[in-house]
């Protein structure tokens, strides 16, 4: 089989290979209103026999459902080491829709993932979903009000973790105050005041933080280690799992 025929449909990844998926967005943050999109995430472990060809297996797939989208394990590690937020907060949504033994495991790290790097990254992409939002004032005389409510549950969320030392995505107590937001019904001089105030809260609960300064790379990179030569010593899967997914058969 030519390399360029490998993984000729990149689905059968997240079909058949899936060991974490939940729901994310408004559904996962406790902000869903009628109408509501149901955003899809997940993570898949690509059988390691196909890593020993040139092609190797995707990073991350779109689908096969509408607003679904899986990163491959390691992939996955990396982004939550460098606490990516949307990495980060897929592994703590409450909506879990998939989990076998590896998911269960890679859950059981999420802690080795926080740090207090993730002030650095979730202000970092604060700012600039700010700078979009005041482009819109700017040209349209109001920014997207949906994008202003996540960017202030965002806010909320990165202050508490380095308050608390957890990551709580589910907006509690804030969900009413948000959706105002979200309506429109909140001037934009006041989301600014409140994104400020966010913004200093988050960096005041920086220095007492109890979290470590770095994640625990070691403790993660064995699991993935583990995980990959599990795969690898599948009893008798190599040759059925590469032709499964090069095929688009489903391996049972």
């Amino acid at each position: 089989m030519r390399t360029e025929d490998l993984v000729r449909d990149p689905t059968v990844y997240v079909r058949d290979h899936t060991v974490y998926a939940c729901v994310m967005g408004s559904r996962a943050f406790g902000l869903a209103t009628e109408g509501s999109d149901t955003d899809r995430r997940g993570v898949f472990l690509a059988p390691a026999p196909l890593y020993w060809r040139f092609e190797k297996p995707p990073t991350h797939v779109d689908g096969p459902a509408d607003e679904q989208f899986s990163w491959e394990l390691e992939r996955f590690c990396l982004l939550a080491l460098r606490s990516n937020p949307n990495v980060l907060e897929c592994l703590h949504s409450p909506l879990v829709e998939h989990v076998d033994d590896t998911g269960r495991e890679l859950l059981s790290l999420r802690e080795a993932f926080l740090s207090r790097q993730a002030h650095e990254t979730f202000v970092r992409y604060a700012i600039g979903q700010r700078r979009k939002l005041e482009a819109d004032v700017r040209q349209h005389g109001e920014p997207r009000w949906k994008h202003a409510m996540h960017l202030l549950r965002l806010l909320g969320c990165c202050r508490d973790l380095l308050r608390t030392g957890r990551l709580v995505i589910d907006a509690g107590e804030e969900r009413e105050p948000l959706l105002a937001v979200k309506r429109g019904e909140v001037p934009w001089p006041e989301v600014e005041r409140r994104m400020n105030r966010l913004g200093e809260e988050a960096d005041a609960a920086l220095a007492g933080s109890a979290l470590p300064a770095e994640p625990d790379r070691a403790r993660v990179e064995d699991f993935v280690i583990r995980a990959r030569r599990a795969s690898a010593l599948q009893a008798g899967a190599d040759d059925e799992v590469v032709e499964g997914v090069v095929t688009g058969r489903g391996v049972g």
